[in-house]
């Protein structure tokens, strides 16, 4: 599950693996090179003195979460930010949501949380991978035109967690089917495929189309980040649907929208299959070609791609090819950054850990 703020890299076409590491096994090295090392023993009490450092080392490094905020337009952003490392993942993300809450001191401008000051929430996590959020009566006092707003950054903050498939809403105990000001459908749970920063698009019977995701560029401060947007498309099977999330991704960001298009007109898919029930495979021609004199492909292109690709469900693996070159660019699990470690410990929670 992806989602984020990400600083600049450069990309060259070369033969690469952006995410994930190959483990071939190394050859022992000759007798003659090895050292013997005379290990220092510690006492029990050194040793726990030890690992009682790094976990408070861990606790002071945080734990980068994703957070969905609002932008001045409305619009459900993603924010990253390092929380500190602490029991209760589920609850404390949602904490970072309230206004005048945690994150306060760490907002850029034009951002701001979801959930109105003062409220207070609890987080169950069921068996069958439903966070039950409870928030206090103080939740009902929103800006009603944010209602549908605010419920996709709750459902889409909990679900960043790979224990969390659905979020399901409670005010003061009781469930909510609807949301309290305006009535948005919640019915018994609320989950990704409900979609986000919603268009209707062409389609104009909702109940016989589907939803595809796409990512567009923006700035905040400079910085780029990435924003999901789903869109209603007719679509047949997974494959299809990996071809639809394509075509609206190259169609770029609706008119109003203050997205960025950064796509050039000719870019075509050639190809889009899937292998393996999770590796989707894109061909382009080299109108994609717009970076290093028509020799590499931009970095804000391949984020776009890849995350967009890896929306759709059970796709972890993306291989890029580009006509008149050999080689094929592959991206895992939507991230780009330098950082696989960090995404490991975002996303792999004890329920335990989530939910104390």
């Amino acid at each position: 599950m992806l989602k984020t703020i990400l600083k600049g890299t450069a990309f060259i076409v070369t033969p690469f693996i952006l995410i994930g590491c190959t483990t071939e096994k190394m050859d022992a090295p000759p007798s003659d090179m090895v050292e013997e090392i005379e290990w220092e023993s510690f006492s029990e009490e050194e040793s726990q003195e030890s690992e009682e450092g790094e976990q408070d080392e861990a606790v002071a490094e945080g734990v980068e979460r994703e957070l969905y905020l609002l932008d001045e337009e409305g619009v459900v952003v993603p924010f990253k930010l390092a929380l500190p490392r602490e029991e209760g993942a589920l609850k404390q993300t949602l904490e970072y949501l309230v206004k005048d809450g945690p994150i306060t001191p760490f907002l850029p401008n034009g951002l701001q949380p979801v959930l109105p000051p003062g409220t207070e929430v609890d987080v169950h996590l069921t068996e069958d991978g439903t966070a039950i959020a409870d928030f206090s009566p103080e939740f009902k006092e929103y800006d009603p035109k944010y209602e549908q707003s605010i419920l996709q950054a709750i459902t889409w903050t909990l679900t960043q967690f790979d224990n969390v498939d659905n979020v399901q809403i409670r005010m003061n105990g009781h469930e909510q089917e609807v949301m309290p000001l305006e009535e948005t459908p919640i019915g018994k749970s609320y989950s990704r495929e409900n979609g986000i920063n919603l268009e209707s698009g062409d389609v104009t019977d909702m109940t016989a189309s589907n939803s595809v995701t796409v990512y567009f560029l923006s700035h905040i401060d400079g910085e780029p980040y990435y924003v999901p947007v789903t869109r209603r498309v007719v679509v047949e099977d997974k494959e299809d649907q990996l071809a639809k999330t394509m075509e609206e991704l190259l169609k770029g960001p609706a008119v109003d929208s203050s997205f960025e298009h950064i796509f050039n007109e000719g870019i075509k898919v050639e190809e889009s299959t899937i292998s393996d029930e999770e590796t989707a495979s894109l061909s382009f021609n080299d109108a994609i070609l717009t970076e290093k004199d028509g020799t590499a492909i931009s970095e804000e292109a391949l984020q776009v791609i890849s995350r967009s690709a890896t929306a759709i469900e059970g796709i972890e693996q993306v291989d890029i090819k580009v006509d008149g070159l050999e080689d094929v660019i592959s991206v895992s699990s939507g991230s780009l950054e330098d950082a696989e470690s960090a995404e490991e410990q975002d996303h792999e929670v004890d329920e335990e850990e989530m939910v104390k």
